[in-house]
């Protein structure tokens, strides 16, 4: 089985508009797609919910649903710039919508993680991160008018940023290969990331750690076959 990989495109920031991305997901089908994974922060943030709605998002949207139509399984791990996909009005474009997926390609067994979430050292990013995920900010995003809610979103989104950048300028190699030597050991044989916008690959004790480019840095689809 054929897996794409799509991983941080951040789509309408540094990944641009949607067009180059559309025209490389509408040909997957032809290039003998079977699974497509998207690895979290396909668009510089996502609500999801269709006040926040863009046409970049609805263009991209529309595109995911024909290719589950043409029998393409897909897969949404979410990223750190998304919020409350899972249940919500984009949940028929996928397959499964969750924070990690595993699955298997080529006889190896994969388990795909965006990555924000594994340096435990990180304390205020993964604070702020459970404040802009929680339920009180979910249930302000629905009903507080659309132009203070995106005020609010950017804000969110800024200040995770900030609050990452000491453990983003530099790779958390050894919180990363302590995440995955734990992971591993569940029985899988390697760990996808997304998030740290690098390509690298490291052994470790269990199997193998892979971390994908960034769309917006690479423009390239990635491949398992």
């Amino acid at each position: 089985m054929s897996v794409a990989l799509i991983a941080d495109s951040h789509v309408n920031g540094p990944g641009g508009p949607a067009g180059p991305l559309l025209e490389q997901l509408r040909a997957l089908p032809g290039q003998g797609c079977r699974r497509l994974i998207l690895m979290g922060d396909l668009f510089q943030a996502w609500v999801g919910y269709p006040s926040f709605e863009t046409p970049d998002i609805a263009a991209v949207v529309a595109v995911l649903r024909d290719l589950r139509r043409s029998g393409i399984e897909i897969d949404y791990v979410e990223g750190n710039r998304d919020f409350f996909l899972a249940g919500s009005c984009y949940a028929d474009a996928f397959d499964r919508v969750g924070l990690e997926t595993a699955f298997t390609a080529g006889g190896r067994r994969y388990l795909a993680v965006h990555g924000d979430r594994l340096n435990n050292r990180d304390w205020k990013y993964r604070f702020w991160r459970r404040l802009s995920k929680s339920a009180p900010v979910r249930f302000a995003l629905r009903f507080i008018p659309r132009k203070l809610a995106l005020r609010a979103v950017h804000s969110t989104e800024q200040r995770l940023s900030r609050t990452n950048f000491k453990h983003r300028s530099a790779l958390p190699e050894d919180a990363i290969r302590r995440y995955a030597e734990r992971r591993l050991a569940e029985g899988y044989d390697v760990l996808l990331l997304g998030h740290f916008h690098e390509p690298r690959v490291w052994t470790v004790a269990g199997g193998e750690v892979l971390l994908l480019n960034a769309w917006f840095r690479s423009r390239e689809v990635e491949w398992l076959r």
